[in-house]
């Protein structure tokens, strides 16, 4: 595990495979961390790249510099984070590559700073950057169901429940979100440990109550929040990947998941997978990364589609 200043942070995070492959930053997601890409990354280091894989504010290692700086768990953060990072550790282009939370990040910085960006995969929803002005709109019974962890963490209830049931909150949330995926105990005590942060509970919190306006977010990240309320159109070079068994981010048509991308952008549907896309589909998401360090003259089905 290495260390080093990144903005706000100080960032834990691994660092593997040769320093002078392509470089890929794998980015998890909540309530997840940097094991989900255990395979992915043995099998991107085969191939030659070099994985940076850090964990997000208020997971694992990672802490914030000062005492004073809010807790924010906001979309803005979490790409001024990712961005921070690429430039404490001297990256000028990478392959960006989350889902959840990690997946937001990576848009973000794609939407705002695509000369940054290889190339981008995002799990659904892929384009994962929120439009809070309109969060207070209500979607379909079904759909607000799968969200009641959200709701849930709004209150000073919700925020004592996580307090007081980390372990049991996340696990559950992992069963509920991939059904079919039969998650062994020592899998899940690999990454239970990271949502012990002393951060966690208050980054969690905000994040899930600023995406609905619920909460102010953090002035310093006021500009590129201002910039994301734009809803930016994402350029790179994109693959999304689908969990036809997501428990909480169900796949989309075609033509919506695909509308806010105006470069080259392709759908892969992952049947039995669910949320936690790279520890249950590694291979697929590995495949994915590569094919957007291929030639663009190589890449398969370089526009839209829907495997």
């Amino acid at each position: 595990m290495n260390e080093i200043q990144a903005g706000a942070l100080n960032v834990a995070y691994l660092d593997v495979g040769p320093t002078d492959g392509p470089t890929v930053l794998l980015l998890h997601g909540f309530p997840y961390d940097v094991h989900a890409y255990d395979e992915v990354a043995s099998s991107l280091v085969a191939a030659g790249c070099r994985c940076v894989i850090p964990f997000l504010r208020g997971y694992g290692g990672t802490r914030f510099v000062s005492a004073s700086t809010p807790r924010s768990g906001e979309q803005a953060a979490l790409g001024a984070d990712l961005l921070a990072l690429m430039d404490a550790l001297n990256i000028e282009q990478a392959v960006l590559a989350g889902y959840d939370w990690g997946g937001r990040a990576a848009c973000v910085v794609s939407a705002l700073w695509p000369a940054r960006v290889i190339g981008l995969v995002s799990c659904e929803p892929g384009y994962n950057i929120q439009d809070i002005a309109n969060a207070g709109s209500p979607v379909a019974p079904e759909a607000e169901h799968r969200l009641w962890y959200q709701y849930y963490l709004h209150s000073a209830r919700g925020y004592a429940g996580l307090e007081a049931n980390r372990e049991a909150f996340c696990k559950l949330l992992w069963k509920q979100w991939s059904p079919t995926w039969d998650f062994s105990d020592q899998a899940f005590s690999q990454s239970v440990q990271s949502f012990h942060n002393p951060d966690f509970v208050d980054v969690v919190t905000h994040s899930y109550r600023h995406r609905f306006g619920l909460v102010d977010g953090d002035p310093q990240y006021a500009a590129i929040q201002e910039k994301l309320a734009e809803q930016p159109r994402i350029a790179v070079p994109t693959v999304i990947l689908a969990g036809a068994d997501d428990g909480v981010t169900p796949p989309q048509d075609e033509e919506q998941a695909l509308r806010k991308f105006s470069g080259p952008a392709r759908r892969v549907m992952l049947k039995g997978v669910g949320h936690n896309v790279p520890q249950e589909a590694p291979v697929d998401f590995a495949q994915a990364v590569m094919s957007l360090l291929r030639p663009a003259g190589d890449r398969a089905g370089s526009g839209p589609r829907d495997d």
